[in-house]
């Protein structure tokens, strides 16, 4: 069974400083992905990469409460009530340029679309909702979480792009949690479906060197009741399978969708 990593957060629990992520990461990488999920701490001071990535055979990089730092793309200073994650993104920023060198596969999700985005020098919109012509992609946290999670809006596949053969869909409904999004797409990126606003919704590498994706919407959520979420998973899945075995194929070829 493949090794799938999945980098936590850093966030304080009742003052203590804790490594977290969600548990239905760590579920969808087990039922959807038939994989071992491995957490992987943000301290990458500690972090030797190259060892870590010789362990594994995926990495899944999840969404998160916090955003990336601006600093971090050239952006401008973040709202006094934005929430930061720095032992997070000096980790990603060192693991994930790394990862994607070496063609390990790769899944991201919303805060992990955009980590990715910006490790390959790409910008971001600090607050999406603000951009004219733009709807709010925010979550509610107002509403029970079943419904925070429900599908929103529709986003449509790049036609012959890696998500529709993964999914076979040219249309989909899904989730939306984020306040950030895409600005400027970082070097060897392609888009892979947008929301009928023009957001950028996915994104992949345009490189061949491994499986790389990034979705800006929740997969994970509940994955077992929706096809199109689950055949992102169960892709995934196989391309660490495929790693593991040293059959490094870009793309997995099973048709995932049924």
């Amino acid at each position: 069974m493949p090794l799938i990593g999945i980098l936590a957060d850093a966030r304080p629990v009742d003052d203590t400083p804790f490594f977290v992520t969600s548990q239905k990461y760590v579920s969808a990488v087990s039922l959807a992905a038939n994989a071992q999920p491995v957490i992987i701490p943000a301290l990458s001071s500690c972090v030797q990469i190259e060892d870590l990535l010789r362990q594994i055979d995926g990495l899944l990089f999840p969404g998160s409460r916090s955003n990336i730092d601006p600093q971090c793309y050239g952006g401008a200073k973040p709202h006094l009530n934005a929430v930061g994650d720095k032992a997070r993104d000096e980790t990603v920023l060192h693991l994930l340029p790394k990862a994607l060198s070496w063609g390990i596969p790769i899944l991201a999700i919303c805060r992990g679309m955009q980590e990715l985005n910006v490790a390959q020098g790409g910008t971001l919109h600090q607050n999406l909702h603000e951009v004219p012509g733009h709807i709010d992609h925010r979550g509610n946290y107002a509403i029970p979480e079943i419904e925070r999670y429900s599908p929103v809006h529709n986003v449509n596949v790049t036609r012959d792009g890696i998500l529709e053969q993964l999914t076979k869909c040219k249309k989909a409904q899904v989730n939306s949690l984020h306040g950030q999004g895409i600005d400027r797409l970082g070097r060897n990126l392609v888009i892979e479906a947008t929301a009928d606003d023009g957001t950028i919704e996915a994104i992949s590498t345009e490189t061949g060197r491994g499986f790389a994706l990034g979705v800006q919407w929740h997969p994970e959520w509940r994955v077992w009741e929706r096809p199109f979420y689950s055949s992102l998973f169960k892709a995934f899945g196989l391309a660490a399978r495929n790693w593991k075995a040293g059959d490094h194929k870009p793309i997995p070829t099973t048709n995932f969708a049924d």
